[in-house]
This record gives structure tokens, C-alpha cells and sequence, in this order.
């Protein structure tokens, strides 16, 4: 074999060592999958590397290709769209052109994205653009989406695009299922808002920061689209760019005993189905030092944990939509709260995929379109269509 054959063919197996990743059996267009894998390791890579050469923060490189999606508003003959604010939040809305004498229903959609990137347009009645990390660390991004959610459910704005006060929805997707979920909640004290929610939709949401060694996570540690490593990298960074956060989470010891409390809120071996626990033993909390939830307690606030509080809280609550995906680091935190709910007597319909991975709606465009993000998004907007 010739030196040019042989450079072609290591390159050859280097590229395709890289682009293989091990997928689940039953997913579909695995390879596909294995494409879009090995394209969202390659974003990681670089910016590992910027970080470490001390041109850029990891989640601005993440920002930077990632605002390459963006699409601008555009309205055609059945729907305007616009970029505007509410209460000088940025939000994007999506208003029907056809004249109806029937009032409207209303979805407020909040982007996932760790809480740090995303937000590049998805088509929803409203689309909530926060502040991100890591310019902006909690409670910024909670307060923007809760301004934006009081701003609309006033009378006189829900008058003014001709929406109807019983039927309205909050929904969000990973990070966004996170603020939906905490803002519901805030929603149930705020005696200044007379219209309610009448469901609220969660597709696989983050609601906790506790136990970051749960079942899930353990089976899904190096899964596409979402490894572990990188939702412990956006929960740490929702609170702040110090990196001894990041290092305590990574290894479960950011809890100190001090808390030891709100370890029944998020207990896996109680709250998960049988089916999830399969080869997993429920071991006692590892405890770390009280310095950091003294430096940053906001990951203990259950603004930005919504599992954090007791049932009395979640009494109350709307009638809602969890989908939980089977390889995603975040499917129990979906599950738990799922029985959470009902424990408190929450109706809650549960969709659970087994053949389903992190961020699979997404997929639902071009360039790379899955044949999943299209059954998961046509089920969500079929229920939607059912019950709102």
C-alpha cells in the first residue's frame, strides 16, 4: 500500500472513529443520530479548547455557532410574526391573521438551551428570549420569563390580541420546562394575576440540582444530544461562572448536610417507578461543604429547582403535559415530578418515550430532520389542540 493510500485510509478511520457513537438499538435513523452527535461533539471540542486558550467562555462559543440558526420574524398570509417586548423583555409573537369572533387560545413558549443558549426563534404563540448565562446568572432568567408571563396575563393585553383568559398555556423544552414549571408555580401566590393557566406542558424539563447521580443520569452519562458533563456544566453556570461549583456538581458533593432536608423532595428510590430503578441501588447523600450553598444559594432555591418544594405547594397546579425521554440524563427529573404531582393531586398526563433522546423537537427542520422530532412535536400539538 502506497503512503498516499495509507494517510487516506487513517484519516479514513480517524473520521469515522469520530462520527461513530454508540445509539441506543431502538432509536431510528440512528445514523443520522450519529451524524448530529458527532456535529454537537465537535461544537464542544472547540469550545473546550477557546476556554482553554483564553479566547472565549465555553458558553459563548456555544452561543456564537449556535446564533448562526437564528431566524428572523416572518409573517406570511396566515400569520404575523414580530420581534417585541414586554415589559422590556424581548419576546417573539406569533399573532393569526384570520378574523375570528371567537377568542383566541394563547401558548407561552419558553427555549431551553441550559439557560445559556437558544432562543433563536421556534414558532410558538409567544416565545420568551431571557437573559443568559453567563452575562447573567439566576435569578435573571426566572424574572424575565416571570415579567413576561404577568405582563401578558393582564386584562387589558390579553383584550388587545383578543385572548381568551381561561385558555392559555405556559410550555417550555429542557431549561425552558424548568422556568415553566417554577413560574406556574409563583403564579399560584401572585394575587395580583386574575387569569390562571389552564394546563402547563414540560417536554423533558431540568427541576432539580440536588441529586445529579440519579438513575438517568448514571444510564445516560455519554448519550447524545445532552452528556452529562454538559448539564452539569449549564445547571453550574445558571448560578455562576466559578468553576468549584461545576467541579463539586460533577462529582454530587455541592450539598451540604445542612440541607440534608430537601433530600426527600428528589429521594429516586420513592418517587421512581420500578421500571427506572432496574439495576440501580439508592445510596445515602455524599455531603460537601456549606461554602458554596452559602456563596450560591439560588441552586437551592426552588425557583430554580421546582422539585424543592412540598406538596401543599404544588396544590393548585393546572392540568399538565410531561414528556420524558427514555436516553436523557433529565428523564428522571420529569418522572419524579410526575409523582409528585399526583401525590398532590395534580392531574398530570405522562408521555414517556422510550425510543426518544434529549432535545429530540428540535430536530423537526432542516438540515438534519428526524422522523422522532416529528412524531414528539405532532403528539404535543394534538394534545395541545385537545385540551387548551
Amino acid at each position: 500500500m502506497g503512503t498516499k493510500s495509507l494517510c487516506l485510509l487513517i484519516a479514513f478511520v480517524l473520521v469515522a472513529h469520530y462520527i461513530y457513537t454508540p445509539i441506543p438499538e431502538n432509536i431510528e435513523e440512528r445514523w443520522k443520530l450519529m451524524l448530529i452527535s458527532a456535529g454537537f461533539r465537535t461544537v464542544g471540542h472547540v469550545a473546550e479548547i477557546a476556554e482553554r486558550l483564553g479566547f472565549m467562555h465555553y458558553m459563548e462559543v456555544l452561543m456564537m455557532i449556535t446564533s448562526m440558526e437564528y431566524t428572523a420574524p416572518t409573517s406570511d398570509e396566515n400569520i404575523t410574526v414580530a420581534d417585541i417586548e414586554f415589559n422590556s423583555v424581548p419576546v417573539r409573537l406569533y399573532v393569526p391573521r384570520k378574523q375570528s369572533n371567537v377568542l383566541k387560545r394563547a401558548v407561552i413558549y419558553i427555549h431551553g438551551g441550559g439557560w445559556c443558549v437558544g432562543g433563536s426563534g421556534e414558532k410558538q404563540d409567544i416565545l420568551a428570549l431571557y437573559r443568559l448565562a453567563p452575562k447573567y446568572h439566576f435569578p435573571v432568567q426566572y424574572e424575565d420569563v416571570y415579567t413576561v408571563v404577568k405582563y401578558f396575563l393582564q386584562n387589558n393585553v390579553l383584550e388587545q390580541y383578543g385572548v381568551d383568559p381561561t385558555r392559555i398555556c405556559i410550555s417550555g423544552d429542557s431549561a425552558g420546562g424548568n422556568l415553566a414549571a417554577s413560574v406556574a408555580q409563583q403564579l399560584l401566590d401572585d394575587l395580583e394575576i386574575k387569569a390562571q393557566l389552564k394546563i402547563q406542558v414540560l417536554l423533558y424539563p431540568a427541576l432539580q440540582t440536588l441529586d445529579l447521580d440519579l438513575p438517568s443520569y448514571r444510564d445516560n452519562a455519554d448519550k447524545p444530544i445532552l452528556p452529562k458533563s454538559l448539564m452539569v456544566r449549564f445547571w453550574s453556570e445558571y448560578f455562576t461562572t466559578d468553576i468549584s461549583l461545576n467541579e463539586a456538581m460533577a462529582s454530587n458533593r455541592h450539598i451540604s448536610e445542612d440541607s440534608s432536608h430537601l433530600f426527600k423532595f428528589v429521594n429516586w428510590s420513592n418517587l421512581l417507578p420500578e421500571k427506572f430503578k432496574e439495576g440501580h441501588v439508592y445510596a445515602n447523600p455524599v455531603y460537601g461543604s456549606s461554602k458554596l450553598e452559602k456563596k450560591y444559594p439560588g441552586f437551592l432555591d426552588p425557583r430554580a429547582a421546582p422539585l424543592l418544594v412540598d406538596n401543599v405547594k404544588l396544590q393548585g397546579l393546572p392540568l399538565t403535559y410531561v414528556l420524558t425521554c427514555q436516553h436523557d440524563v433529565l428523564r428522571d427529573d420529569g418522572v419524579m415530578y410526575v409523582s409528585r404531582l399526583r401525590e398532590a393531586g395534580v392531574q398530570v398526563i405522562h408521555d414517556h418515550v422510550e425510543d426518544a433522546f434529549h432535545g429530540a423537537i428540535m430536530f423537526i427542520t432542516g438540515p438534519v430532520d428526524l422522523l422522532l422530532a416529528h412524531r414528539l412535536a405532532n403528539k404535543y400539538i394534538e394534545w395541545l389542540n385537545v385540551n387548551l
